[in-house]
């Protein structure tokens, strides 16, 4: 089975705002656009994945991930996470029917093929599915087989608002990179030990040569 991935990623102006502590305004959008660029890259690689489709209003960032090989879908809802999430499963049920849909964060820096693989293939045996953070208390990563709704619950408390909603948490040891997004400070210090990709280890590097 194959994954269409729908990834949602804001203004980049707008992103991240809770890394202030270890970036400042300057270095933000450049951290959050090298997070997704390192995403969807290696989401692209993955075997179990079809295609990627980037839900984003941001001009540079809809250049820079489409040249990955993303296609890019308008946020038309405006109106958060979720509604994000649901309109782009909405577009990509509407061009291709019965798709195997799943939602991922725009902010796994340290994403590696093979555990989004595993990830995925295990997924493929319910009719939604969903992966909590690296702190277990929110989502990584939600799919919805074919014909199926895919209902997204992301925000705080996300895994339990996921678990009522009747998606079956996927309980799988060494997956860490699909687990460990990025929002604090220490997520990113997180991200660096598990070995990060390419676009955010040159931001990481000139955030250390700017701290110097």
């Amino acid at each position: 089975m194959q994954w269409t991935l729908v990834v949602p990623l804001k203004p980049l102006a707008q992103a991240k705002s809770r890394l202030s502590d270890t970036a400042d305004d300057g270095l933000r959008p450049g951290l959050a656009l090298a997070f997704a660029q390192d995403t969807v890259a290696a989401a692209l690689e993955c075997p179990a994945v079809r295609d990627v489709v980037v839900v984003t209003n941001d001009g540079l960032a809809s250049r820079e991930l489409a040249a990955l090989g993303a296609a890019i879908v308008p946020d038309e809802p405006r109106d958060g996470l979720n509604a994000a999430y649901a309109h782009a499963a909405a577009v990509v049920n509407a061009s291709r029917r019965a798709a195997c849909v799943a939602a991922l964060n725009a902010d796994l820096p340290a994403l590696r093929p093979p555990e989004l693989a595993r990830v995925l293939d295990t997924a493929a045996a319910f009719p939604r599915a969903f992966l909590a953070d690296a702190a277990r208390t929110g989502t990584t990563l939600l799919t919805a087989a074919r014909g199926r709704e895919l209902r997204p619950l992301f925000g705080p408390d996300s895994r339990i608002r996921h678990r009522t909603s009747g998606a079956v948490e996927l309980s799988l040891d060494a997956v860490d990179s699909v687990r460990q997004d990025v929002d604090t400070g220490d997520d990113l210090r997180a991200a660096l030990a598990l070995g990060v990709g390419p676009h955010t280890a040159a931001v990481a590097a000139r955030m250390l040569t700017t701290e110097q």
